[in-house]
């Protein structure tokens, strides 16, 4: 979508039903909307900073593309125990260095009881501690989730249905989750990925100032029409390297993801982390495991902050039988440059400030240092491969 005003269909089309709503007091709807608004630049241009599912990124020139974004959400209520809500989103992500409207979620919820709802649609995926509101940036201290952890799943939400369940013990809320759908999106690389079915349960304890999460996903996986990995297939068969090719299945992939994630907000200390363990039974999808911790303190309205996060591969990152030399030494590289995942290590140092009653303001230097290639930029050069770079982002959060 290369027109601001195809980009912002969805947006659009809320908008005018909020129009309506406003219209006629009767419509019991409600409309909120969120946004970030940010410049992101780094030091080298050797390699492009950027999120989850972008093809572009930040290089030396400041680009607002990496974090920002502008979400509309629209509820109705239909009766005491029936809802619908759709949430459209505009940001730059999937194939397409372009802002594009999306619809994020679009669910029917029915209230069984006080503690339990169902909502059937388009729903958020919950594998991260912050997957609902990872594309909120007013609530989060962070201006982003950090790339090791939340670059380990790449889909935002399913097609599907889930059950609630939220029980009050004294001062203690459980909350408990079970998700089930599918997702089909077009990846970065120009190549589809697929998860179907895709199973996600998650419980959320909640005491004072203490949030404890666990969660747990699994699903079949199937990746379509990457050229990339079906032509180096099709070299390995070819010289008959089939011990090599039957160890990167592209589809009927099983792959579980598990996650545990803590916060805490106490006298104002902040603190929040997340633990994350990807397993797949294909190398083109590698096993991988991740963490971040971040800790702050906050000042009346400000809240300086500082973070560290880390991934790291458990699955091989070469294949020990291919021949390093002789005519078969490309196809080898090939091969085993497939099977390695982004390694870095993030160390962020940032301040929040809240300078209006729904706006903050934020600054957040992050120094990422990779290894044994070049992290997670894209259109990297070779010269990137170990070392270190600075990634500048300012930015202002709203919700209305």
């Amino acid at each position: 979508m290369k027109q601001p005003k195809l980009a912002l269909t969805v947006l659009a089309v809320l908008g005018a039903l909020a129009t309506q709503a406003h219209a006629d007091d009767a419509l019991p709807i409600t409309i909120s909307g969120f946004g970030t608004g940010a410049l992101t630049m780094t030091d080298t241009n050797d390699g492009l900073f950027n999120r989850t599912n972008q093809v572009g990124g930040a290089g030396k020139s400041a680009r607002t593309g990496v974090d920002s974004n502008l979400g509309l959400q629209m509820t109705a209520k239909l009766s005491e125990n029936l809802s619908l809500t759709a949430q459209g989103l505009v940001r730059k992500n999937g194939p397409s260095d372009q802002y594009a409207g999306e619809m994020a979620w679009a669910f029917a919820k029915y209230k069984v009881s006080d503690e339990i709802a169902i909502r059937v649609g388009r729903i958020g995926l919950p594998v991260y501690m912050i997957s609902d509101v990872r594309n909120v940036g007013y609530a989060n201290i962070m201006l982003r989730a950090p790339n090791e952890v939340y670059r380990q799943v790449t889909a935002d939400n399913i097609d599907g249905a889930d059950i609630l369940y939220q029980h009050n013990f004294g001062d203690t809320t459980l909350t408990g989750q079970l998700a089930v759908g599918r997702t089909r999106f077009h990846a970065a690389g120009n190549y589809d990925v697929e998860f179907k079915p895709a199973v996600s349960a998650q419980v959320v304890l909640e005491n004072g100032p203490f949030t404890y999460r666990l969660g747990h996903a699994k699903a079949k996986v199937n990746l379509y029409d990457n050229a990339n990995l079906n032509a180096l297939l099709g070299a390995l068969n070819k010289y008959g390297l089939t011990s090599v090719s039957a160890q990167l299945p592209l589809s009927d992939i099983d792959g579980t993801f598990t996650s545990a994630g803590i916060s805490m907000d106490y006298n104002n200390i902040v603190l929040q982390g997340e633990y994350a363990k990807r397993k797949t039974d294909t190398r083109a999808i590698q096993d991988t495991s991740s963490y971040y911790l971040m800790g702050g303190y906050r000042m009346g309205k400000f809240l300086p902050y500082l973070m560290y996060g880390d991934v790291k591969q458990d699955s091989i990152r070469s294949f020990a039988s291919l021949p390093t030399s002789g005519p078969l030494a490309g196809l080898t590289a090939a091969a085993n440059g497939a099977i390695q995942a982004g390694l870095q290590s993030t160390t962020a140092i940032g301040v929040r400030w809240d300078f209006y009653k729904s706006a903050a303001f934020k600054f957040q230097i992050d120094h990422i240092s990779t290894r044994d290639g070049t992290g997670y930029f894209v259109n990297a050069k070779p010269a990137l491969a170990g070392k270190s770079v600075n990634v500048y982002a300012a930015g202002i959060d709203f919700v209305f």
